[in-house]
């Protein structure tokens, strides 16, 4: 009879829980759990140091599972946030906001100035000064845009002259 000692239930926990931050968030914490119920067994072996492997394997697999339900329903009541939701979506801070055209949109295709970079902008022909909103902010190096009516256009150029003005007085 095969005898396992409580120790490398532990260092098998261990080694999960290395894994799970090596990898963490690519695999949904697919090793914690795994982790968790070899903890639980290496205490369960501590206490009862008789217990056949044949148990110890059985009793690891139904806390394995116990623990992944009771995980995936705690994930799902309470989701992970993030303090950051424009990371790694580079452009998307850009959606509804309204910049001039710089390089005329032409076929569709033109350019636009944000602070110190240029994005390229697929959108509705127009001339270089346009104003346009950003609308989609999809791939990496385009930005879907529109233009805005002349109305609209006046009325934000003057709330941004208010608000420079304002902050030049302060």
């Amino acid at each position: 009879m095969i005898q396992i000692s409580y120790w490398y239930w532990w260092v098998l926990a261990s080694s999960l829980l290395v894994l799970e931050f090596l990898l963490l968030g690519t695999l949904g914490s697919f090793f914690l759990w795994p982790a968790i119920a070899a903890a639980i067994i290496g205490f369960l072996t501590l206490l009862f140091p008789m217990l056949s492997l044949e148990y110890q394997v059985m009793i690891l697999a139904m806390v394995s599972i116990v623990s992944v339900m009771i995980g995936r329903f705690y994930v799902g009541k309470h989701p992970l946030s993030n303090d950051q939701p424009f990371l790694n979506r580079r452009g998307s801070e850009l959606e509804g906001n309204i910049y001039p055209v710089v390089e005329a949109i032409e076929n569709g295709v033109g350019r636009i100035n944000v602070d110190d970079s240029s994005w390229r902008v697929e959108g509705p022909d127009c001339p270089v000064a346009t104003l346009v909103r950003v609308v989609v902010a999809g791939d990496l190096a385009c930005l879907q845009v529109d233009l805005i009516s002349e109305q609209q256009s006046v009325k934000q150029v003057t709330k941004l002259q208010s608000i420079i003005n304002n902050a030049r007085n302060r």
